[in-house]
């Protein structure tokens, strides 16, 4: 059996295939497109997974849709008939798109990749609980997702049992925490659906006291771990406009500009969101689990890329293991549709124990070399995987920055040592040469330490229990004084980082690389960062590649086994 798991038209378009039990492959449209969070219908990440198969789409077995648009477009039109005539304008502009698009799937796969066949909608936050417990090691446990906004629900609350996923609860539009936060996002002058990260990085800089009784006002927390939001400081529901004028009135400041200059009192508010958002959640879960008496805690929503909350859960409730997948937002929904329809229909589970997100496309050693004479780059080929890892650990010990380019790219937000650009975190002047000269983005922005797995707890003040969700950049933990010391590059103002933990079955030429540097420095850390600039998609092709080591301030590319030096 195969079948294609797709989401699209909202944010992050993506699709997944599956045959017999095992996932072929994974990709966001965005990176083929070149287009930061494409929404559109993921015609080449489709091509992706079909030519993966070597198949046609007529092959396919079932194509399993993301989420319900006819309930979706039911809950929509409500929200504008409830604030109507206010909502005359956005409703006007909302409906072209639903009625030329979003309710006419069936003839979109048509026309767009010939497919005929029987399509299987899965409620959104169905396909997000999929996503997390079809993946965990976990045979049974709770199952909590919190997003913006599926086709109503913003929260659910539910378990997983063997073959079996059941919705118990939920908490529907507008009260949502996904909304909160891209509100806030706005508020403070960066973009939602987008730049949420850049919010949770900017609160470790902030004194969340100052701002706390005001968002007490904002959300309302219920003792039976339900919650509410004060729309009276709330447009998202009728306009384009996020935030009311009386959020404003009541943080006592007018919302930020794009360009402005970040001050004292933006970190002070993003620190008071976090910290409510931190607050609600711990609520949901704490009664979630006074509910079920179950240990185990699969997470997903868009919500679940909050890794500073994700570090904190283990701690803050009774849980005592967590499990979030690679992607537990919106692209990571179209793999959840999939491994849900998959199990419903024939009665199996997938394939998971050797789990691993790399799952995107690949390019043979012929590619790579066509591409870097194209651009007339003089290049050296190293046969040798040992030798080529040692002068790379070599060149990052040297303080230099490499462009690492290697296998199938990764599944996810995040570059997990396939698309990346590592650096040595020893000394934090590095830090900034790479956000000011590579990443050309905002100073406050901290840098992921890549650690081997078993020497995590020499250098974080970890839980116990350290989550497979570590190696895909889920978890902040605090740095212990030995990492403080050591790699000041990766250690944010707090002193916490957001780590990926690498074991060698998952991919070793990564691991190996990391375990080269440990043997000539004695430390077993590194700066790892998306391979890509501000404003656009991780690299995906060996051209993307070329391009983004030929515009930025990156030393060496090493792409298969090819190593580039900039310059002569």
């Amino acid at each position: 059996m195969i079948i294609l798991g797709i989401s699209c038209y909202f944010h992050d378009s993506a699709a997944c295939i599956i045959k017999d039990g095992k996932i072929i492959a994974a990709a966001a449209e965005e990176r083929f497109t070149r287009i930061k969070h494409d929404n559109n219908f993921p015609k080449k990440a489709i091509e992706f997974c079909l030519d993966s198969l070597q198949i046609a789409a007529n092959e396919i077995s079932l194509i399993s849709f993301y989420e319900k648009p006819l309930i979706k477009f039911e809950r929509v039109l409500y929200q504008h008939i409830d604030n109507f005539p206010k909502s005359y304008r956005q409703f006007i502009k909302t409906m072209g798109p639903w009625l030329g698009s979003k309710l006419q799937l069936k003839k979109i796969l048509e026309k767009e990749i010939n497919y005929f066949g029987k399509i299987n909608f899965v409620d959104h936050h169905l396909s997000h609980a999929a996503s997390s417990f079809y993946l965990s090691p976990f045979e049974t446990a709770s199952i909590v997702t919190i997003d913006g906004v599926g086709e109503w629900a913003t929260t659910t609350i539910g378990k997983g049992s063997g073959k079996k996923i059941k919705i118990e609860k939920q908490i529907n539009f507008p009260h949502s925490l996904g909304l909160l936060y891209s509100t806030l996002t706005t508020y403070l002058g960066f973009s939602a659906n987008d730049s949420e990260y850049k919010v949770m990085g900017l609160a470790a800089y902030g004194n969340p006291d100052i701002y706390k009784e005001k968002f007490d006002q904002i959300v309302e927390v219920f003792s039976d771990g339900s919650f509410q939001l004060n729309m009276d400081y709330f447009d998202f529901d009728w306009s384009k406009e996020m935030p009311s004028k009386k959020m404003s009135k009541l943080l006592g400041h007018p919302a930020r500009k794009k360009d402005e200059i970040v001050k004292k009192y933006h970190e002070d508010i993003a620190a008071a969101l976090q910290l409510k958002l931190e607050e609600v959640v711990f609520n949901i879960l704490n009664q979630t689990y006074k509910n079920h008496k179950n240990k185990n805690l699969c997470l997903a929503g868009g919500v679940a890329l909050n890794s500073v909350l994700n570090g904190k859960i283990l701690s803050n409730t009774p849980f005592k293991k967590i499990f979030i997948p690679p992607d537990p937002s919106d692209a990571g929904a179209a793999m959840g549709a999939a491994l849900y329809s998959y199990t419903r229909l024939t009665g199996k589970l997938t394939n998971k124990e050797k789990f691993h997100p790399y799952l995107g496309p690949e390019y043979k050693w012929y590619q790579v070399e066509k591409e870097l004479k194209k651009y007339k780059l003089k290049y050296k080929f190293i046969e040798n995987d040992q030798e080529l890892i040692d002068k790379t650990a070599a060149l990052i010990k040297n303080k230099k920055v490499i462009g690492w380019f290697q296998g199938r790219m990764e599944w996810g937000p995040r570059a997990l040592g396939n698309r990346s650009i590592l650096a040595s975190a020893t000394t934090t002047k590095m830090r900034d040469i790479i956000n000011e000269k590579v990443k050309k983005r905002e100073m406050f922005r901290p840098f992921a330490p890549v650690i081997l797995e078993e020497e995590t707890k020499k250098y974080f003040k970890t839980d116990e229990y350290i989550s497979p969700s570590a190696r895909w950049m889920l978890m902040v933990y605090p740095f212990k004084e030995k990492g403080i010391k050591e790699v000041p590059a990766v250690v944010h103002v707090d002193n916490s980082g957001r780590l990926e933990t690498l074991i060698r079955e998952d991919n070793p030429k990564y691991y190996d690389l990391v375990k080269s540097y440990k043997k000539k420095t004695k430390i077993p850390i590194i700066i790892n960062t998306s391979f890509n600039v501000k404003g656009e998609p991780i690299v995906c092709t060996p051209k993307d590649a070329i391009n983004c080591f030929l515009t930025t301030d990156i030393d060496y590319l090493v792409i298969d086994n090819y190593m580039v030096k900039k310059g002569k």
